[in-house]
């Protein structure tokens, strides 16, 4: 068994995600270390006969491609790959992007190989992410929220990842779960972080493995309603997994968040409130430990929203 699998879930056509094959066949002992590459279109509409083109010409790696019979979102899209993935270490990435590094497959190795917290095995690692037209870091990838403080460590200890740009364990997901199905858009990565650290488990940050992210530094402005799935989402999160007060100060500033994004769209801002509110009744709480708590602590987690 080779040490790491690739899962990607293409929603962009075949133009970013051929370049993304192209990629990682060039990353050091690409061949060597890849037990697969996962490719999963997720119910796109544009033509990949491209994509299976190279797939076909690239027997070297083993490139396997599945088509989704609908638009599954982040999660179930994932989940539905990750079903799919052998190898001990799973890579996922977004697919318009490339990786920078040519080690990078050999980092993320080495360092599940080495790194450890007292009593804590390291479970996820998120990338570093540079935007790939001027190769400034993006801001919204990096998986701290006190960027300032953060942003020139090579590594640190966290509390949460990128979604589109981490390594995670088999055994991690086999123990704590997939992500989770309800969520068809944002804040999935909260909700198995929590559950990740609570199985004593550590998430890490390394700049050693380097992402070039085709997204616009101008950002995208999500819709109103992904607005509103953000914030529903993250109550959530907190509902279930932090102490009651972060479900109060999460919900209102997000509430905040979304009538400042969105225009004061009064009526999703109402609607977002009903959902919200609908937690305290649907939901089953599963606050982390003390232990978990004091890790977030000490790497200095933003809990309050």
């Amino acid at each position: 068994m080779k040490p790491l699998s690739f899962v990607i879930i293409t929603y962009n056509g075949s133009a970013d995600t051929l370049d993304l094959l192209r990629n990682i066949t060039t990353l050091n002992r690409a061949a060597e270390l890849l037990e697969e590459v996962i490719v999963v279109n997720n119910a796109s509409t544009e033509s990949y006969e491209a994509v299976k083109a190279f797939i076909a010409a690239n027997p070297l790696i083993n490139f396997r491609f599945i088509d989704s019979p609908e638009n599954l979102g982040v999660a179930k899209g994932r989940n539905l790959a990750i079903g799919h993935a052998k190898a001990p270490i799973l890579i996922l990435l977004d697919d318009d992007a490339e990786l920078e590094n040519k080690d990078a497959l050999e980092n993320i190795v080495e360092l599940f190989e080495e790194q450890k917290t007292p009593g804590r095995p390291l479970g996820i690692i998120s990338f570093k992410v540079l935007y790939h037209s001027n190769h400034q870091m993006q801001v919204n990838a990096f998986p701290h929220k006190q960027f300032e403080e953060h942003k020139d460590l090579s590594f640190f200890y966290t509390y949460y990842f990128a979604g589109g740009a981490h390594a995670i364990k088999k055994e991690v997901l086999e123990k704590v779960g997939s992500y989770p199905t309800d969520f068809f858009y944002g804040m999935e990565e909260y909700d198995l972080s929590y559950r990740v650290l609570e199985a004593g488990y550590s998430i890490a940050y390394t700049d050693k493995v380097v992402m070039l992210h085709k997204e616009s530094p101008l950002g995208r402005k999500p819709k109103k309603e992904k607005l509103q799935m953000m914030w529903v989402n993250k109550s959530k999160v907190a509902y279930r997994h932090l102490p009651k007060k972060y479900f109060y100060s999460t919900a209102f500033m997000w509430s905040l968040e979304y009538l400042k994004k969105t225009g004061w769209n009064l009526a999703g801002f109402f609607g977002g409130w009903k959902k919200v509110l609908a937690i305290t009744r649907t939901e089953k709480r599963t606050p982390v430990s003390s232990e978990t708590l004091e890790y977030l602590r000490r790497v200095k987690a933003r809990l309050w929203y």
